[in-house]
């Protein structure tokens, strides 16, 4: 049987929390909460809820609980609930403690994969040499990073519109049903091809704010990018020397 899910403090990796699929995790200083961090700042008595997806087993949630400071996943601020992947970090308000989200079962580093594809290249694996980080042909020092984090957005937004147009356009030819009705159905197959495809931005941003960017085709490589640079940044820092 796998390892659980766990919550581990970013600062303080000795100190863990399981999480168990038939209880949700409650974060905030109650003391009844299953996760209390009594004296951390900016973080409210009920601040977050880590659970299960009702609708797809196995998926983990991240909500905020009303806070007053906001809980923010990634660097985002939680208007709703969002599902959680391997890795993820949860900041508890704006300068509160950093907690890392563990998806169960440990598994062996991701190799190099040869056929993820980022502008139809192979994309280069991040590594990290005598304190340096090889990342998009450039070599960063760890000391001056402050933080990585995905970044997923369509890659055509337009999509829609762009539908929309054609359709609209298209009824001039109503009359011509054999002109007509392929062009409606060609419009609507490329709205939803198009409109499917996402593109996923790793970006490592510095101490001075230089922020550097490197575009994935898949989340799921996106991620494991992300990952290893953040444990390159953990072996590198010292104990309490992170933002």
């Amino acid at each position: 049987m796998g390892a659980l899910p766990r919550l581990v403090l970013r600062d303080d990796p000795g100190r863990s929390v399981p999480l168990d699929p038939r209880t949700p995790l409650s974060i905030g200083r109650d003391p009844a909460s299953g996760l209390c961090l009594a004296e951390a700042r900016g973080v409210s008595r009920h601040h977050a809820l880590v659970r299960v997806s009702r609708t797809r087993p196995g998926q983990w949630l991240l909500c905020d609980l009303g806070s007053a400071n906001g809980t923010y996943l990634e660097g985002a601020r939680l208007k709703d609930c969002r599902p959680l992947s391997d890795g993820d970090e949860i900041r508890l308000g704006l300068s509160g403690p950093v907690l890392q989200f563990r998806a169960g079962s440990p598994s062996a580093p991701p190799a190099a994969p040869a056929a993820a594809a980022t502008r139809g290249r192979s994309a280069p694996v991040p590594t990290a040499v005598a304190g340096q980080l090889d990342f998009a042909g450039r070599s960063l020092p760890l000391d001056r990073i402050r933080s990585a984090y995905v970044r997923s957005r369509r890659r055509h937004p337009q999509a829609f519109s762009w539908w929309l147009l054609l359709c609209l356009g298209g009824l001039l030819l109503l009359p011509f049903p054999w002109l007509f009705w392929p062009l409606q159905a060609g419009a609507l197959a490329g709205w939803i091809v198009l409109g499917s495809r996402w593109e996923h931005l790793l970006e490592v941003t510095l101490q001075d704010g230089l922020a550097y960017r490197h575009r994935f085709d898949s989340l799921a490589t996106a991620l494991a990018h992300r990952n290893g640079i953040r444990r390159a940044m953990a072996a590198a820092a010292p104990a309490g020397r992170r933002p």
